[in-house]
């Protein structure tokens, strides 16, 4: 699609061209400024008169309404889409820096276009904010007022131009400004501000940690740090300068404001967070866990065994969380209880609840609050986002009263997870500690020159040692990072979920061996989409015998199934 001519479009009152006409005039050329008087009185009444403009869909096509040149001592490594045709990126290579770079390209302004876009930011606000029986952020109404704007200006723009001018008013009234590019990027994970006009870092899921073309001067960053915590509904300045928040899109936002705390200037940080939540054949797919782990934790999730996933900043504790809590049982009352929106399952008696901080009136409520108002809506499971205080010991209360409880906990080892539970701040009882079922460790590491995630250990607890006094445990799964490989060890609790069964060894073996050829079988059908995902649990719940009798004939039980 090749970018349309834009013409003679200077605004009606050209200040510039009037101080030529008198120029014109007072070097006696008087054919020439008769001329330009001409144009300017032609464009004065084509303003007053208006124009009629035809706003026509634009197809998206191959050449991008943006350009960008390659900076000397670069070279391009990758280029992709992140809002086709507006927006794209261009990943290069510094060689004098040895650095990866990440450009944001957007659509070119030309002089007069960035001119009247100024111009239309200001005259547009006040018919938004005023328009009747409409709703002042949708689509709809922004394209009628930009279309009208241009109308009354006498001003008729190829549809390019209008789609830029579109393109840039959706990106700053609605959107995130010049980070929309990066809030739309998959591979980011997060976005990391560190003051005034230093460069936007992000972690892109491939390159790590990249430096970007995105830089905002002092007001600019003040602005935008005020103007995210007001699209948050909450409240930041100068006498309460940190914010810890979550934006609209769900993405989790710690905002620093002025120079007090952060010495270099405003700051932020962003974690993104996938739109669609991984499954645990995304997990498996990626190496995360093996379908040994995944079948191991379906059984012991559907016998309600309770969990908590450890790991370091990033490990990926709450993605597993959420992945492994779509094998709870289809109607079993689940209620969730999260700091920042991070789960999303796909189950009907599902209750989500989230903290609440002070705001002008009323108090905080806190996790604590919220566990125990979850005892008395009777859960059978309860999965809350982090122990981190007092609220561990009221959900260890739970655990001991027949809850299933799922969390996530920053720990880097089984052992420091119990160090951690039974000293402060969280002082969890040795006693109650032992009512956890398993642990599952997780890392971010480097294998083969790739950032990857991994299982690196699934403890099992065990009950407290008599003679020393200590809390036993013991691993089931261990990785292996010479080889990229998980290890398989004895399990006690399997041996306790076949005695509560009445099962023999044989029949817990069929058990596991018809989950993990049930998980391989999703894997090779790349059955991603959690909603199908879950449905396919669930008519496994309903009938496993029919099932994997139609696995086993190879039957596309994906296809056929009424859930997917």
């Amino acid at each position: 699609m090749a970018r349309e001519t834009k013409g003679d479009a200077r605004p009606p009152f050209d200040s510039s061209a009037d101080r030529g006409v008198f120029r014109l005039l007072r070097d006696g050329e008087f054919d020439i400024a008769a001329s330009e008087i001409r144009r300017i009185l032609q464009r004065t009444a084509e303003m007053l008169r208006g124009s009629n403009l035809d706003v026509l869909p634009l197809t998206p096509g191959e050449t991008p309404l943006g350009t960008y040149d390659i900076p000397d001592g670069h070279h391009e490594i990758d280029r992709y889409w992140v809002n086709a045709p507006f927006a794209y990126v261009v990943i290069t290579y510094d060689t004098d820096a040895t650095a990866h770079q990440y450009h944001t390209v957007e659509p070119d302004l030309d002089e007069f276009e960035a001119s009247l876009l100024e111009r239309i930011r200001t005259d547009i606000r006040d018919p938004l904010l005023y328009r009747q029986n409409a709703d002042p952020t949708s689509e709809k109404a922004l394209i009628e007022e930009l279309q009208s704007l241009l109308e009354q200006y006498g001003l008729e723009l190829g549809m390019d131009s209008f789609y830029t001018l579109l393109y840039y008013l959706r990106r700053d009234f609605h959107g995130y400004g010049p980070l929309d590019p990066l809030m739309d990027d998959p591979h980011i994970e997060d976005i990391s501000c560190d003051g005034y006009d230093l460069p936007i870092f992000v972690y892109h899921d491939e390159y790590t940690d990249i430096g970007t073309n995105i830089a905002f001067r002092k007001e600019e960053l003040d602005n935008f740090v005020i103007r995210l915590a007001q699209r948050s509904g909450q409240h930041i300045s100068v006498g309460d300068p940190v914010l810890g928040t979550t934006l609209p899109n769900g993405a989790r936002a710690e905002l620093a404001l002025g120079e007090e705390v952060t010495p270099r200037g405003s700051a932020f940080t962003i974690r993104l967070y996938a739109e669609e939540p991984f499954t645990p054949i995304d997990l498996v797919k990626y190496g995360t866990f093996s379908i040994e782990q995944m079948a191991y934790l379906w059984l012991c999730i559907e016998h309600n065994k309770s969990l908590i996933f450890a790991g370091g900043t990033a490990s990926g504790k709450t993605t597993s969380m959420n992945a492994v809590s779509m094998f709870v049982p289809p109607r079993s009352k689940v209620l969730s209880i999260e700091d920042t929106r991070e789960l999303a399952l796909y189950h009907d008696n599902w209750l989500s609840s989230v903290t609440r901080e002070r705001l002008h009136q009323g108090s905080d409520i806190t996790m604590y609050d919220l566990l125990r108002s979850a005892l008395r809506h009777r859960p059978e499971y309860i999965i809350v986002g982090e122990v981190r205080g007092k609220e561990a010991v009221t959900l260890f209360q739970a655990m001991n009263t027949g809850h299933t409880t799922f969390s996530t906990m920053h720990a880097d080892s089984i052992e420091t997870v119990i160090n951690r539970l039974e000293n402060e701040p969280i002082n969890v009882p040795r006693a109650m500690v032992q009512s956890l079922d398993l642990l599952c460790v997780q890392t971010l590491t480097r294998h083969e020159g790739e950032r990857v995630r991994r299982s690196q250990a699934i403890g099992e607890i065990g009950a407290i040692d008599q003679r020393t006094g200590e809390l036993d445990y013991s691993s089931a799964f261990s990785w292996d990072p010479e080889d990229d490989t998980f290890d398989r060890n004895d399990s006690s609790l399997l041996d306790e979920i076949q005695r509560e069964n009445g099962w023999s060894r044989t029949e817990l073996r069929r058990e596991l061996r018809n989950r993990e050829e049930f998980l391989q079988y999703l894997l090779d059908k790349e059955v991603s989409d959690y909603r199908r995902f879950t449905a396919l649990i669930n008519e496994y719940y309903a009938d496993a015998d029919d099932v994997m009798a139609r696995v086993e004939a190879d039957e596309n039980v994906v296809d056929t199934s009424s859930g997917a």
